[in-house]
């Protein structure tokens, strides 16, 4: 399918590897120029050179922290008018509630929630003015079902969840939309960094874990970077400018509702 974007371009926060990358590729793969981003430069060297060889379009690295103003400026001055804009941005780590003090709580909103607010407030007007803009903000399914240890992430997510809603529908008749996805278990580095800490905790091995884990998944697997992306860049396509303040899980069946 064309997905009808060909030639826009894009900022996808946090995507030197993971979910932000698969994002990042399925743009590009669908003709978009990319503006990537991390902290780490090897590694946004390295998958900004494998999505140009893959996809040939323009592919720009930022490296900085975008939950600064100066990595938000950063981005902006690599791409002063995103037609497309992905939220993404590392979360706290996991910790018990009790263990979390002032500084630890608002670095997490601050990461979660206040940062894409912030990229949002900046871009929107003039997508709103150009008549097309796509943002999709990356949330989890802790939004919408709870993980023990996650809840400081939880709370920053839903609280992007419900600001986004009310400012979605002030610019859907600009042919600007706003939408959220929630993962749940993806194949990534996060993933198996932590599976990897729970099976020292607990003495088993780390691929003992990940089996449990994808069986308790109804699609029994977790999964792929890839199909997180696709599913990104169609939300960011011509065909779903019909789609707006929604929240799109994707993860096997895991959240055991029927609404």
């Amino acid at each position: 399918m064309d997905l009808g974007i060909r030639g826009r371009k894009a900022i996808v926060c946090a995507s030197s590897q993971g979910l932000g990358k698969g994002c990042a590729r399925s743009l590009a793969e669908a003709g978009v120029s990319v503006v990537i981003n991390g902290r780490n430069r090897q590694l946004l060297e390295q998958t900004a050179e494998e999505i140009r060889q893959a996809t040939s379009v323009d592919v720009t690295p930022v490296v900085a922290d975008v939950s600064t103003r100066e990595g938000q400026e950063a981005l902006l001055a690599a791409c002063p008018a995103p037609d497309i804009l992905i939220n993404n941005n590392g979360g706290p780590p996991f910790r018990d509630f009790r263990e979390l003090d002032r500084q630890a709580l608002l670095a997490g909103v601050t990461m979660n929630m206040v940062t894409p607010i912030e990229l949002m407030q900046r871009v929107i007007d003039g997508m709103a003015a150009r008549g097309f803009g796509r943002i999709v903000n990356i949330t989890s399914i802790s939004v919408k079902m709870p993980l023990a240890g996650l809840d400081l992430s939880s709370a920053a997510r839903a609280g992007l969840t419900a600001f986004s809603a009310g400012v979605a529908r002030g610019v859907a008749d600009k042919n600007v939309t706003i939408n959220n996805l929630l993962p749940g278990s993806f194949d990534t580095a996060r993933l198996r960094g932590g599976l990897l800490a729970m099976a020292k905790r607990g003495g088993i091995s780390e691929a003992e874990l990940a089996r449990r884990a994808q069986e308790a998944i109804p699609a029994k697997r977790f999964g792929t970077p890839s199909e997180f992306g696709q599913t990104c860049a169609f939300l960011c396509s011509v065909h779903a400018g019909y789609i707006t303040g929604q929240n799109i899980l994707l993860d096997g069946g895991a959240y055991p509702a029927a609404f």
